[in-house]
């Protein structure tokens, strides 16, 4: 079976193709990204495991950017596809499903509706969401969608955990809670590093570490989220890019009367000129700031401590919830490819049974790598992260279990 992937944000429409084996395994054979949609640079970047194409593009919308994709997988010379019509689904990543998604599902009209209850939750993300889902249901009308929403696996995070302590009417009428977020991600690496390691999900307790411009702490036990660091929106938690992380609501509340902020001014503040940028002063850029950090500016070295000591504390703090730690996970474009992170979150936590192997750790990360010392009590893993394949498996998952109903009521 053949799965198309399509992940639209804000202003660009990633995509990858994958084919399925008899044995269950994916298998990428395209990927590629339409970037600066509606813009004189729009370009799509487009890759096999034997070529890489760049087009310009004359401001294309939604549509017209799918349409391209569509153009690379099918083209005669090195497309992947003879016909769209050899697509079988089509997975969406969705960022937000609120409290009215528990899982993945097969797009309707129903589901849309649902999904447009909720836009207010993720403002910038869901639209473009939307609007890629029902642009592909015009391109592949007869082909299966599905969308696999980030925030579905924190659904088992208990009720101690996911309720703030705020008047409960706000939770119960407003639906102000910890959903998460970087849901797909945790899924696909909690199912791989078990793989990985030939242990049972099901018996584990992993703590993943998602590190990018965008950062979260995910405690998974035995399969399931317990706890996460982002809550109701993805500001929260460790210090982000420019997203400022953990916060005392008073502090913001004083900040807002001294300077006469009103709200838009405020979320800018915490959206975009904060975290690793507001600390440094330079960037919001890890590599960047680890480097200026080596030349001996203060403040980037400042930005790497706080960083690293707030990872640590979350680490610790999962641990305890979960009763130990055998596994800790590190993905995401700052975990994958920082030796000076992992090394400085995972440092003096040896009385959890980490301990991480220096010349493992220093070690460029071409696959899915186990990092700590032989015989620890807690493996350290870095995983490569893989959202499109866990959305190409979502949907497969839910159009074979589709096909089996149908096969079912014609019998």
């Amino acid at each position: 079976m053949i799965v198309f992937v399509i992940n639209c944000g804000s202003s660009s429409v990633k995509y990858s193709l994958f084919s399925s084996e008899e044995n269950g395994n994916l298998n990428m054979l395209a990927r590629g990204l339409v970037s600066d949609l509606e813009t004189e640079n729009a370009e799509i970047r487009y890759e096999t495991e034997s070529c890489v194409i760049t087009i310009k593009l004359d401001k294309p919308d939604y549509r017209e950017a799918l349409e391209a994709a569509i153009a690379t997988l099918t083209h005669p010379e090195y497309g992947k596809l003879s016909d769209i019509s050899e697509i079988d689904a089509v997975g969406h990543r969705t960022v937000h499903g609120g409290d009215k998604f528990i899982g993945s599902v097969l797009i309707d009209e129903v589901v849309i509706a649902k999904m447009e209850q909720c836009i207010d939750l993720a403002p910038i993300h869901n639209p473009a969401n939307l609007e890629g889902i029902c642009q592909a249901m015009f391109l592949l009308p007869a082909t299966p969608q599905v969308a696999v929403f980030d925030t579905a696996f924190h659904q088992s995070i208990p009720i101690r955990a996911r309720v703030y302590a705020l008047p409960y009417e706000y939770y119960e009428r407003h639906g102000i809670r910890k959903y998460g977020f970087h849901g797909t991600s945790c899924q696909y690496a909690s199912q791989q590093v078990c793989q990985l390691l030939k242990c049972s999900l099901e018996q584990s307790r992993i703590v993943i570490c998602h590190l990018g411009n965008g950062v979260s702490v995910t405690a998974v036990d035995c399969g399931r989220s317990v706890d996460t660091s982002l809550g109701y929106t993805s500001v929260g938690g460790v210090m982000m890019g420019t997203r400022c992380g953990d916060l005392d609501p008073g502090a913001l509340l004083a900040i807002m009367k001294e300077q006469d902020l009103n709200v838009k001014e405020t979320d800018l503040i915490l959206h975009r000129q904060s975290g690793l940028l507001g600390v440094s002063g330079v960037s919001n850029d890890m590599q960047t700031i680890c480097k200026l950090a080596e030349e001996g500016h203060q403040r980037c070295q400042l930005a790497i401590e706080m960083f690293t000591y707030q990872l640590k504390k979350y680490i610790g703090a999962y641990a305890a919830v979960m009763s130990g730690i055998d596994i800790l996970v590190f993905t995401g474009g700052i975990g994958e490819n920082s030796s000076l992170i992992r090394s400085m979150a995972a440092a003096n936590l040896g009385f959890l049974g980490i301990v991480i192997d220096p010349e493992r750790n220093q070690e460029k990360m071409s696959r899915d790598t186990v990092i700590s010392v032989d015989g620890a009590a807690a493996t350290v893993v870095v995983i490569k992260a893989n959202e499109e394949k866990m959305i190409a498996q979502e949907a497969l998952t839910i159009v074979k279990g589709l096909k089996t109903e149908q096969a079912v009521l014609l019998k």
